[in-house]
C-alpha cells in the first residue's frame, strides 16, 4: 500500500515537473517568436471578452487595432514611458528603487502600490492573469527577463501601445484613439 502511494505521489510529482517545463519551454518560445510577430491578444484581451459573454455585460465594446511603431506617434511613447516608467530606457526589466519603495510601503501598512516596470506589465498582460500573489510575480519576473532578453527596447514599448488597456475593452493606443476621438466629436 506504501509502495503504491509513492507510485502515485511520485506520478504526479513526475506530472507536474513535466507540465512545468513544457510551460516554460512554450513560454521561452512565444517570447522569442514575439520579437517578430505582432502577439495577436493577450491573457488579458482573452479573460477581458470572456467575462463579459459570460456576464452577458451590456454595452461592452471590445476593440483592439494593432499599429506598427512607425504608424505611432513618438508622443504616445515618451508620455507613456513620462507616467509609467521614467527609468524604462536604462534598466533591464526592473526598477529596484521602487520596488524597494512599495515593500516599504506594505511594511508600513500603507496601500499597496504598483513598482511594475513597462517591461513587467507586457509580461503580465500578454501571458498572465489580474491579480496579486507572489506566485505571480514569480512568473512574471522570469519572462521580463525573457523579453529583456530577446526584445529591444523599441520593440517592448512597441508591443506595450498595443496591449496596454486604455478604457473597459479598449486595447492599444490606435483602438484608444478612435474611440475617444469618436466620443469627442459627438459631444
Amino acid at each position: 500500500m506504501a509502495k503504491r502511494r509513492r507510485g502515485l505521489a511520485g506520478r504526479i510529482l513526475r506530472g507536474l515537473l513535466l507540465a512545468g517545463l513544457a510551460w516554460a519551454v512554450l513560454t521561452l518560445v512565444t517570447v522569442v517568436a514575439f520579437r517578430w510577430i505582432d502577439p495577436p491578444f493577450t491573457s488579458f484581451m482573452l479573460t477581458d471578452r470572456a467575462g463579459a459573454l459570460l456576464s452577458r455585460e451590456k454595452g461592452y465594446d471590445f476593440s483592439h487595432d494593432w499599429v506598427d511603431w512607425d504608424q505611432i506617434s513618438k508622443y504616445a511613447a515618451v508620455a507613456v514611458i513620462a507616467a509609467e516608467d521614467q527609468k524604462f530606457p536604462h534598466h533591464r526589466g526592473f526598477d529596484f528603487k521602487q520596488i524597494d519603495k512599495a515593500l516599504a510601503d506594505r511594511e508600513r501598512g500603507r496601500r499597496v502600490r504598483g513598482a511594475s516596470t513597462i517591461s513587467q506589465q507586457v509580461a503580465k498582460n500578454i501571458f498572465l492573469w489580474r491579480g496579486q500573489s507572489w506566485f505571480r510575480k514569480g512568473l512574471e519576473a522570469g519572462i521580463t527577463v525573457l523579453i529583456e532578453t530577446f526584445w529591444s527596447k523599441q520593440r517592448i514599448l512597441e508591443v506595450y501601445l498595443n496591449i496596454a488597456e486604455f478604457g473597459r475593452g479598449t486595447y492599444g493606443v490606435q483602438a484608444a484613439s478612435r474611440r475617444f476621438s469618436t466620443r469627442t466629436r459627438r459631444s
